[in-house]
């Protein structure tokens, strides 16, 4: 198993840590969003929004309330991955907003979930 591949537990300081490759944490791998980095994309198609505006816009969207460690480490992994960008900070809030290779990614993504959506209708309605 490469060592890319491999995700397992360490102790690091007596507490449990967990290492797991940077692209399935940012869920880039064959292109695919974790559900939390399409939430944000999604939220960030709208306008530019800092963390909290994005946390209150994703609950009110989807009805998910993600926690300040999965919003913050998804917006991190979106940015080094340059699908979303920092504007200059305003006060404590930092916004952020959607590059064009975020939208790219994001239009690619919605599309595939539409084709698994009619593909799945069309089969219950087979039934």
């Amino acid at each position: 198993m490469s060592a890319g591949a491999w995700t397992g537990a360490l102790r690091f300081s007596g507490r449990l840590s967990y290492y797991v490759p940077r692209s399935t944490l940012l869920g880039m791998a064959n292109h695919k969003l974790s559900p939390e980095a399409l939430l944000i994309l999604v939220s960030l198609a709208e306008e530019p929004k800092h963390g909290y505006a994005m946390q209150h816009d994703i609950e009110r969207i989807s009805g998910r309330r993600l926690g300040p460690g999965s919003l913050y480490g998804a917006i991190a992994r979106l940015e080094a991955a340059n699908l979303i960008e920092a504007l200059s900070d305003k006060g404590a809030r930092r916004p952020y907003r959607l590059t064009a290779a975020g939208s790219r990614t994001l239009s690619s993504e919605l599309e595939s979930m539409r084709k698994l959506a009619a593909a799945g209708a069309r089969r219950l309605a087979a039934r």
